[in-house]
């Protein structure tokens, strides 16, 4: 829908790494087995000029190849302590950790969350497989920790506004390029016409026209503020006037509205002891990485070049 903002995406752990870890594996063999035994190899041309493997690997290792390193043999430390201990991870273990994810991130539908993997090339599956590390931190230290229900009962006190459900909308609206044009829809509307209908067939908003312009429901922060202001103050069955954002000229339908809703404790328990649970595996995950690193017996072959 056009008149969304974009989420807040920095919470994201996708990045930099991720990408270097796929490339690095291309050109890793070039790079440790056949140095410089054979000929650099290509992986580009630009205008009749080669760009080689030991280029694009240099370039990698400048910019944080050292630390994908790192994150490699910390990973291989992990699943070993993790086989030492007969721990495995299914399929279900990384479900489980995904859909922790996508709470983390608050974000309402499926549809969002693959949104939102799309703008780093990935999907569901791709995340999952970056996830085996969670899991495995998780079931060797969860039993480290101890959360308490004092505990639990203090996050619940301070933390009630985001446990909440918000105030949510659920609206449908038209949008066209002029004031024109939505003033002489608004017209048709008032004498009439069926507002799912001429969504259909005048709306330019991709997203919602061929469901008559429904956008579903939605809390504030979710859409334009100009968008959100009129929805909100309409009561529900009304139409609003031309109502201009800078994606163009709205007409908006509120069609049902949602209250507030503060949970009780014993709604979040479970949720709350999670939360807890996984910021104490934060906690001990760096201390027991370098405790099993200094037991190990580890060759950085980048170190010693």
């Amino acid at each position: 829908m056009k008149s969304r903002r974009s989420k807040d995406t920095g919470k994201l752990w996708i990045g930099v790494s991720v990408i270097l870890f796929v490339i690095l594996v291309g050109v890793s063999v070039y790079a440790f087995t056949r140095g410089g035994e054979e000929k650099d190899t290509a992986v580009a041309t630009v205008n009749g000029v080669d760009i080689g493997k030991k280029q694009l690997f240099d370039e990698l290792m400048k910019n944080g190849g050292s630390q994908v390193l790192n994150n490699l043999i910390q990973e291989e430390l992990v699943k070993q302590e993790a086989d030492k201990a007969g721990i495995q991870v299914t399929d279900a273990d990384l479900n489980k950790e995904l859909d922790s994810f996508k709470k983390g991130l608050s974000i309402s539908s499926d549809e969002e969350f693959e949104m939102m993997l799309m703008q780093y090339g990935m999907t569901k599956d791709d995340l999952k497989k970056q996830m085996p590390m969670q899991v495995r931190l998780r079931k060797m230290l969860e039993p480290k920790t101890n959360v308490t229900e004092e505990e639990m009962k203090k996050y619940y006190d301070e933390n009630k506004e985001t446990l909440s459900t918000p105030e949510q909308v659920k609206a449908s609206h038209i949008l066209v390029k002029t004031k024109e044009e939505s003033e002489a829809i608004l017209t048709q509307l008032n004498t009439g016409a069926d507002f799912a209908q001429l969504a259909k067939e005048k709306s330019t908003d991709p997203g919602s026209k061929d469901k008559g312009g429904d956008l579903d429901f939605f809390a504030k922060g979710t859409m334009v503020k100009e968008f959100e202001d009129a929805a909100f103050t309409l009561p529900v069955g009304q139409l609003s006037g031309v109502v201009q954002t800078e994606h163009g000229f709205h007409i908006i339908k509120v069609t049902d509205k949602k209250a507030a809703v503060i949970p009780a404790y014993e709604e979040k328990k479970n949720d709350i002891r999670e939360t807890l649970i996984t910021n104490e595996v934060q906690e001990l995950a760096s201390s027991w990485i370098q405790e099993i690193s200094g037991k190990a017996n580890i060759t950085n072959h980048l170190q010693e070049g």
